[in-house]
């Protein structure tokens, strides 16, 4: 059961810039309930809402949600089926009210592999929420951080056979401006629900130095209260990247995070 306990909200100063989101659980969520997993995820994107909501109201800048990665693929068709069309519904039911809100859309992924009908509506919201500049939810569907990595990785080297580029050009910050989320600040806190310790293959490159927050609540049942306290966690943590501070300087060092 939910402990509905009040907590102290997370001082603004403490705040991420952009929070990344593994929605897990939502046909765990089903299966307890003894309801179909499509229930689950239809659930789902009701916490969509309420997430959004808290993390604009706390100062969140861009909010990333994991939506469907490039390996659920596999998953039983019929599920692949449903998850497709409750993304569509989503669309269709959200976009405009997105909009009024001031909140720019963005999807990243191949894309390919969607349906036309859908790859209409993704370019569709995103070019009617492109000037919008109140906060961004990023929607990763057909994603993978190792497809984004081969991606800048072939990018970068078309440009260097049209002779625009020379190999001994490429350092971090080049390689970062091809990948899917280069104009966004990079994420400052990972939440995964449902229980599982791992990034499963999400904005690899882009995660280097953020910090992860775990929780065994499903997807689901992730609302304000769950969104805040993993706001709060992140601001009691400590962040270094990379780095040292000596005792008694301000001056910091390079060694282990």
């Amino acid at each position: 059961m939910t402990d509905f306990r009040p907590i102290n909200e997370p001082a603004p100063s403490a705040m991420p810039r952009h929070v990344a989101i593994i929605m897990d659980g939502n046909n765990r969520w089903a299966k307890r309930r003894g309801l179909p997993g499509v229930a689950g995820h239809r659930a789902g994107v009701e916490a969509i809402r309420e997430v959004l909501r808290t993390c604009r109201k706390q100062g969140v800048e861009v909010l990333t949600l994991f939506a469907f990665s490039s390996e659920n693929w596999q998953r039983p068709s019929a599920e692949v089926g449903a998850l497709m069309r409750l993304f569509s519904a989503y669309l269709s039911s959200e976009v405009k009210k997105l909009h009024q809100d001031d909140v720019r859309l963005r999807f990243i992924g191949a894309r390919t592999r969607l349906n036309a009908g859908l790859q209409k509506k993704i370019l569709e919201a995103e070019q009617l929420t492109a000037g919008n500049s109140g906060s961004t939810l990023v929607i990763a569907v057909d994603y993978g951080g190792q497809w984004d990595i081969a991606n800048a990785a072939r990018v970068l080297a078309e440009r260097v056979a049209r002779g625009e580029l020379a190999p001994q050009q490429i350092d971090e910050a080049l390689f970062d401006s091809a990948t899917a989320l280069a104009d966004l600040p990079k994420p400052d806190l990972l939440i995964r629900t449902a229980g599982e310790q791992r990034i499963s293959n999400f904005l690899l490159w882009q995660l280097a130095y953020a910090e992860l927050y775990f929780t065994e609540c499903y997807w689901p049942d992730f609302g304000e209260l769950e969104t805040l306290r993993a706001l709060q966690a992140f601001a009691q943590r400590e962040r270094r990247f990379g780095g040292r501070e000596i005792a008694g300087s301000n001056v910091e060092v390079i060694g282990n995070a």
